[in-house]
């Protein structure tokens, strides 16, 4: 049997635990179920998210960091695990700061050469036609391809 060579050889898959970026997860492991691929999964956490989550409670922002890294681990186990069930290898990286900018930093370091990213949900008439901010901006600084997903993969 001929073994497949894929354009791609690392693909960085970002996660917030939405339903698009589990979607784009599996998707990303079905793409390196074909030909052999490495995946990093990564969870972003938003610095200016946790300081406004601290500002509205009564928890300190280490507090709620700390929170947030749990749930964060919980939604890459689920994606290692899946890719795992595949044979494919995987990393599980959390990062801490401006979402797009440290999708894009780490897809330089460990030289990613697809980012794999999920869509924003809903369509409200302001996201309508709108791909997501963090998706647009991943889109706008990376140096390799991004495949937006939208949808459950079928397959």
């Amino acid at each position: 049997m001929e073994t497949r060579k894929s354009p791609f050889s690392h693909i960085l898959v970002p996660t917030d635990g939405s339903e698009t970026s589990i979607n784009a997860g599996k998707l990303a492991i079905h793409i390196a179920s074909l030909c052999p691929t490495k995946i990093t999964f990564v969870y972003v956490i938003d610095d200016k998210t946790a300081e406004e989550v601290s500002r509205t409670t009564r928890k300190t922002p280490d507090e709620v960091r700390a929170e947030s890294s749990d749930q964060a681990r919980r939604y890459l186990d689920y994606l290692a695990r899946l890719a795992a069930q595949q044979n494919i290898a995987t990393d599980q990286i959390i990062r801490y700061g401006t979402p797009h900018v440290e999708i894009t930093e780490l897809a330089r370091e460990v030289n990613a050469n697809l980012i794999v990213i999920g869509r924003v949900g809903g369509l409200g008439t302001q996201r309508l036609g709108r791909i997501g901010s963090v998706a647009e901006r991943v889109i706008e600084y990376a140096h390799c391809p991004v495949l937006i997903v939208r949808h459950t993969p079928h397959v």
